[in-house]
């Protein structure tokens, strides 16, 4: 064959494989900050609307058994980047973090191979990233935050994010695949109180049960329906995202995932390991890459499970501590695929500082089977943060504030010592009769505390977990980005209140509780 003919017929033959080659699909990743369990209309809850999650669960998968390893916000995102367990992250096992050069994250492998990638609201934090050179790291890769909208209340974030994704989509260039990040603010406190029978136009009869843990009364309940209110917020730029995406011509090529980074922001939830602190709603649509889409899944799910399964549908080899959902996407089975997601693991370090020398809450836990096994490491510890500083591992609310005067004036109160009180060092909740996880059964069932501490134990030490191997301390020894060590402590014992968006004067006890 003559060099001009067979150089034709190899680039033609290039052509024919790069035309029958798949397109890379597109991610848009949807989260909602502090968004609970349960908390939408596909798992059967009346009182929050959001048909367009429902929409994405009945195009796609909804996941019943979904955790994030941890149930604080930049741990938890630090694993979603890192698709690794927060405890073998260093410092980004903690809260308000100065988050480690040394570990990757998935866009960044994604951009290596061709993906855009771009964000709008928030990706992670709060805490501080820098390159190894102490420059700032661009953890949300290019970001679209111009465009805003007149907020419906005083306390709801004014950026239009469904908006700032369309301005993405128009500035795309044809052809690339992209990974785009729309991190909503809400449900994330402050609220304005009364929104969500003002605005929202419930009613606290409408609340079909109040968790065990807290008081069932008429402050409580319109809480509850403030933070519904701004999950709805939320839904409605889901909907708008996905109707932009759709005019795009790129919907049926893109896997939308719809989740949050914790439970709700109430006393025992957000920053707690229990069942509603670390369950969450997930639901993922993508037509091409689903088998038989409309299914509940019941496979147990974790956080770090999300960037091994975006890499390998990039075609993507990278190391991660998850493994791919796309056995499950696979399956075209209702319920459990595969009998392996049979159980996940939780804990946390240190989320918030409000213990003398800045000391952690250390927690590791399996849920397995309708069954939470939890490990407190230093139960001698305040759960929430020391009193004296305002319990500063809950945010302030209606709720906190209720339970904390309802201890005071009664000298004591079971919802406090539920939410704020003293742990013991092993606790046992079988998840199919106390979801609320109120009812330890740690001395009652002993050989299931057995069984699952010693699979837990067995599977962190393999991992690498730094408290398997006794050197746990280590986690407590990295500073918060605030780097004024001790801060809010000191400031209090110095006399100073502390008045701080998350905690408010009157959540600080007047002295220090025995």
């Amino acid at each position: 064959m003559r060099p001009t003919l067979f150089f034709a017929a190899l680039l033609h033959s290039i052509v024919g494989l790069a035309a029958a080659e798949p397109t890379r699909p597109n991610v848009l990743f949807i989260t909602a900050d502090d968004w609970g369990r349960g908390h939408a209309g596909a798992y059967g809850c009346s009182w929050v609307k959001t048909p367009n999650f429902d929409r994405v669960a009945k195009e796609g998968l909804l996941f019943l058994n979904a955790y994030t390893p941890t149930a604080k916000c930049a741990p938890s995102r630090s694993s979603i980047l890192t698709g690794r367990h927060p405890w073998l992250l260093g410092a980004a096992a903690n809260h308000q973090c100065i988050f480690p050069p040394e570990h990757a994250i998935f866009p960044d492998a994604l951009e290596q191979q061709g993906y855009a990638y771009a964000s709008t609201g928030k990706v992670w934090g709060p805490g501080l990233a820098l390159k190894a050179d102490g420059s700032p790291r661009a953890m949300a890769g290019k970001q679209f935050n111009q465009k805003k909208a007149k907020a419906p209340t005083t306390d709801i974030t004014n950026n239009d994010y469904s908006a700032n994704f369309q301005s993405f989509l128009t500035q795309a260039k044809p052809g690339q695949p992209w990974f785009f990040w729309l991190g909503s603010i809400e449900p994330h406190r402050d609220y304005e109180a009364g929104t969500g029978t003002r605005l929202g136009g419930k009613k606290t009869s409408d609340i079909d049960r109040v968790p065990a843990y807290w008081p069932d009364n008429e402050t409580i309940r319109g809480d509850m329906l403030d933070y519904a209110f701004e999950v709805e917020h939320f839904d409605r730029h889901v909907g708008r995202a996905l109707e932009f995406l759709e005019k795009s011509g790129q919907l049926e090529n893109t896997i939308v995932v719809v989740t949050s980074d914790n439970g709700m922001p109430f006393p025992r939830v957000k920053g707690s390991a229990y069942e509603n602190a670390n369950h969450l709603p997930l639901a993922i649509r993508w037509p091409k890459g689903i088998k038989n889409p409309g299914r509940k899944v019941t496979d147990y799910v974790s956080f770090v499970d999300f960037a091994p399964t975006f890499l390998e549908a990039a075609g993507i080899v990278w190391p991660t501590s998850g493994r791919s959902l796309s056995d499950i996407f696979q399956s075209g089975v209702d319920g459990r695929s595969n009998p392996t997601r049979d159980h996940t693991l939780i804990g946390r370090e240190r989320n918030d500082i409000g213990r003398p020398g800045d000391l952690g809450y250390p927690i590791r836990g399996i849920v397995k089977d309708g069954l939470a096994y939890l490990e407190n490491a230093e139960p001698s510890r305040w759960p929430a943060c020391n009193p004296e500083t305002g319990y500063l591992d809950t945010d302030a609310s209606p709720t906190k504030a209720f339970i904390l005067h309802a201890r005071r004036e009664k000298g004591s109160d079971p919802f406090w010592e539920l939410c704020f009180g003293m742990r013991p060092g092993q606790e046992l909740y079988d998840l199919s009769t106390d979801s609320d996880c109120v009812k330890n059964l740690a001395q009652i069932r002993t050989a299931d505390v057995e069984k699952l501490r010693t699979q837990m134990w067995a599977e962190l030490k393999v991992a690498g977990d730094l408290r398997a191997i006794g050197r746990g301390s280590e986690y407590e020894a990295h500073p918060s980005a605030d780097t004024k060590k001790n801060r809010f402590y000191e400031r209090y014992m110095g006399g100073e209140l502390l008045e701080a968006g998350w905690v408010k004067k009157d959540d600080f006890e007047k002295a220090p509780l025995k």
